[in-house]
């Protein structure tokens, strides 16, 4: 993909929000992160409310399941049932190794479930392999 990437990271974590935001910066494609940090702001992104009226449609979600507010799962349950906004694929970013936790994502439409590497390195390592996935080799449908 020539164009530029949009990518919607929701997370909460200030640490969590810089790591994988260097560990884009780091790839080869063209990614514009936004971030929001609750489900709720997730859901005024995706629906184009309030302060993100002019808010630029995703190519990806990037979405972490401990969130406040609205969980990552009622947000994951409402991107399902939304026919704007379903065709997003959305990959679980989360520290949870849970079974019910992936399940819970599966059953509910997620399109990958990733668990955060704590080392920086296998983050980064992580960020390219999506990349080269979700960019290069898989075909999305168009948001814009």
């Amino acid at each position: 993909m020539s164009e530029k990437i949009e990518i919607l990271l929701v997370e909460d974590n200030p640490g969590d929000i810089r790591l994988t935001q260097e560990a884009f910066s780091e790839c080869k494609t063209n990614c514009q992160i936004h971030v929001t940090r609750d489900g709720e702001e997730a859901t005024d992104f995706l629906d184009q409310r309030g302060a993100y009226a002019d808010a630029t449609r995703p190519d990806l979600i990037l979405l972490d399941l401990n969130l406040p507010n609205k969980d990552g799962g009622e947000l994951l349950t409402e991107i399902a049932e939304d026919p704007d906004v379903r065709r997003i694929p959305v990959i679980i970013l989360s520290s949870s190794a849970s079974e019910e936790d992936i399940s819970n994502a599966y059953a509910h439409c997620a399109n990958a479930y990733l668990i955060k590497p704590v080392d920086p390195l296998k983050f980064v390592s992580l960020a390219r392999t999506v990349e080269e996935f979700w960019f290069s080799l898989a075909e999305l449908p168009s948001t814009h």
